[in-house]
């Protein structure tokens, strides 16, 4: 597993979302949290490119700093040791999909957002298949 098993991690719509994730990530298997950091931030990138382009700043913010920090929880639950190569790949592409949310953020460029999302899909919908 390229995953380190120990790994867990409007208002009403907020509220419900909440009790939603909650109940996902407390019947999910190691497996089953990845994906959902997975959905998460795919979801959380899409929003970002599309506040982007809507030049909604405030959601373009939050949006890309819940991408962000997804980003950074998946590097860090990296199994260096059972991963080998393949999780110091996936590490690197994580950075690069940091960086490329950084220059989307300097640039006010829904592009490199969705140059971001396009990398982190393809690992995505592997993982998908493996489980």
């Amino acid at each position: 597993m390229f995953y380190n098993q120990g790994y867990a991690g409007g208002a009403a719509a907020r509220r419900y979302a909440a009790v939603h994730s909650g109940s996902r990530t407390e019947s999910a298997t190691p497996h089953g949290l990845v994906k959902i950091l997975f959905d998460e931030l795919l979801l959380a990138m899409d929003a970002a490119a599309l506040a982007e382009r809507n030049g909604d700043r405030m959601k373009v913010s939050d949006k890309q700093a819940r991408a962000m920090s997804i980003l950074f929880a998946l590097e860090s639950s990296l199994d260096y040791d059972k991963g080998g190569d393949v999780a110091v790949g996936l590490a690197q592409i994580y950075r690069e999909a940091r960086r490329l949310l950084l220059v989307g953020a300097k640039e006010r460029s829904a592009a490199s957002v969705e140059d971001a999302r396009a990398m982190v899909a393809e690992i995505a919908e592997a993982w998908n298949q493996i489980g």
